[in-house]
Formats: structure tokens, C-alpha cells, sequence
């Protein structure tokens, strides 16, 4: 008895394997059946049982999707549901969610897809890159390194990033940047979301020891698609500042206001740019300002190349210290 019913079981497996599958159609008419992971930036990805690697396709070149996975499903009106996709025409999708019903959708009014049935790792992100420069006049050793990794869930995302460059030469100081944040962003309906970060900074060329800030304000999606993502924040900060001299170390209020563009419509190309300005309220006419650009090359099994610069800069520095600070760094990295 025993060893029939061990039987059945091994013959029903695969049944209920394929039961729990996705089928997407593409406008060529071929179809693919496997676990659909994701769809961010425009690109699809689906696991199958007959590909060593995971296989990407252009969300615009779909023309049909049927899934039993529970997604993680963003609109680009903002509206965040969960639950499973079903195509009723080329141009509509309905979304089965567990606490609206059924919801119709135009197919490009959903920008961003996650897999919920596999737990906490399915929902982590991470990345790091390294580069290395040297050369043999004045014995020049660099190495500059970025990382990051976060979370995303219904309502809220974190991200941890820290970013490193060291440079060492003869017959001139050590120069050296540290540069470590945390975000928390809570999503409310409709692109809006609340957001809380801190970040720090220590700056030879700025003669920073350590620059701590934190942040609390309320930001909105201006874009949101599958070819560009781009944000506006605002609020206050409070900003604590330690110097080699101690006797320059300063507290200080701040308003801010910031913005991030993000563009991935470009094949296995992406633009990131973001730009945060601080008006002080307490020290009078001093203002900084926070530059980020990166363009980021996608290369196969996960890999990129990245070039990127970073641009600081303080109109009232302590004396002796430069008003603005700047790194440009290529590296080669990989991420999950």
C-alpha cells in the first residue's frame, strides 16, 4: 500500500509542478512556459526548465501572460496590488488581487512586477563594483569600490549603499572618501511616499572627518513607466559636522529638496542622476549641494560595467578646505 501510494505521488509531481507555471505568448506567436521572477525597467524575467539561465524579454514585445504566481504589481499611476495576471486583449491585463477583486489595466500601465511566493530572498536586491587604477609615475595606487543592497516589499523599501576611494601617490597626502546612507521609503497610493535616510560622509579634500545627516520629508513619482522613473522629494534635515580641527565642528537645520531620473529604455544601457540642493536654516546664506551621475552597462550572467562621478560642494567650507569636492570612477561589478 505503501509503495503505491509512494506511486501516485511521483506521477501526480510533475502535474502539480506545471500546475503552479506561467505562460507568456510573444508577438511572434512563440510561447514560453516557466516562473515568471520579475519585470522592472521594461524587461521581463522567466525561469524555465529547459534553460540553464534565466531568460529576459522586452515587456513590449509580450503579447499574452497568464500566471499562477502572486506578484507584487506597481502601476505607473502609483497603485501597488498584489496578485496574479491574466491577459484579456493585446492592449489589457486583468489583475486578479486578493483584497480588490478583478482589475482591468492597459499592459503598459504596469511597470513593475515581483514574485511574492518565494519569501524574504526573492524581495532583496544587491550590488557592488570595484575599480583599480595604477600607474608607475609618482607609484599612483587607486581603488575605488560602490555596493549597495536593499529590500522591497508592498508598502516600503530600505537601500544601504556605501561607496569607498583611496588614493595614494608619492610626495603627496593620502586622499581618501567614505561614503555610507540608509533610505526608508514608505509608499502611500497614488506615487506619493514618505521617505526617512541618513547618510555619512568623511572628506579629505574637505577636511571632513565625518558629515552625518539625516533626513525626513515627502516625495512624489513625477514619471513612472517602463522606460523612465523620476521622483521629487522635499523636507528638513539636521546636519552634524566633525573636522580635523575641532574647533570647526558645527550643528546646523536644513531644508532640502531633491530629485533622482532614472533611464532604462536603452537596451542594456542606464542612466542614473540625482541632485539634492540644501538651503541651511540656521547658519545664514550657506547652502550645499549633492551630484550623482551613472551610466551603467548590463553584460551577460549579471555582470556591468559602471562609470559614474560625484560632485560635493559647500559654499561656506571651513577655512583652508576646498568649497567643492568631486570623484569620477569606472569599475566592473555584478549584482543580484
Amino acid at each position: 500500500m505503501n509503495k503505491l501510494l509512494l506511486a501516485c505521488l511521483l506521477l501526480l509531481l510533475p502535474v502539480c509542478l506545471m500546475a503552479q507555471q506561467d505562460k507568456i505568448i510573444l508577438s511572434n506567436d512563440d510561447s514560453i512556459v516557466g516562473e515568471i521572477k520579475n519585470m522592472k525597467q521594461g524587461v521581463l524575467t522567466i525561469e524555465t526548465d529547459y534553460s540553464d539561465d534565466d531568460l529576459t524579454i522586452e515587456w513590449g514585445g509580450i503579447k499574452e501572460i497568464q500566471s499562477e504566481t502572486f506578484f507584487l504589481i506597481t502601476l505607473s499611476d502609483g497603485r501597488r496590488f498584489n496578485g496574479m495576471l491574466q491577459t484579456t486583449s493585446e492592449s489589457h491585463v486583468n489583475l486578479l488581487t486578493e483584497d480588490d477583486g478583478t482589475i482591468t489595466v492597459n499592459r503598459d500601465d504596469i511597470v513593475f512586477l515581483e514574485s511574492v511566493d518565494k519569501g524574504f530572498w526573492s524581495q532583496v536586491y544587491a550590488s557592488v563594483d570595484v575599480g583599480l587604477d595604477m600607474t608607475k609615475a609618482n607609484n599612483l595606487r587607486q581603488v575605488s569600490s560602490r555596493s549597495n543592497i536593499g529590500y522591497l516589499a508592498e508598502r516600503w523599501s530600505t537601500d544601504i549603499y556605501y561607496n569607498a576611494l583611496s588614493s595614494d601617490q608619492d610626495s603627496v597626502e593620502r586622499v581618501s572618501r567614505d561614503d555610507v546612507g540608509i533610505d526608508f521609503k514608505y509608499y502611500f497610493q497614488r506615487k506619493w511616499f514618505a521617505v526617512i535616510s541618513s547618510t555619512f560622509l568623511s572628506n579629505t579634500e574637505q577636511k571632513l572627518d565625518l558629515r552625518s545627516n539625516g533626513r525626513l520629508g515627502l516625495g512624489t513619482y513625477i514619471l513612472q513607466t517602463n522606460a523612465v522613473y523620476w521622483n521629487l522629494s522635499g523636507g528638513a534635515s539636521f546636519n552634524v559636522e566633525k573636522y580635523d580641527d575641532p574647533a570647526n565642528d558645527r550643528d546646523s537645520w536644513e531644508g532640502y529638496l531633491a530629485t533622482e531620473l532614472n533611464m532604462f529604455d536603452t537596451g542594456d544601457l542606464s542612466l542614473t542622476s540625482k541632485i539634492g540642493a540644501y538651503p541651511s536654516l540656521t547658519e545664514s546664506k550657506r547652502w550645499r549641494t549633492d551630484f550623482n551621475f551613472d551610466i551603467k552597462y548590463d553584460l551577460p550572467r549579471d555582470f556591468y560595467v559602471r562609470m559614474g562621478i560625484t560632485l560635493n560642494y559647500d559654499n561656506k567650507p571651513v577655512e583652508g578646505a576646498s568649497k567643492s569636492d568631486y570623484v569620477f570612477t569606472t569599475g566592473f561589478g555584478w549584482e543580484l
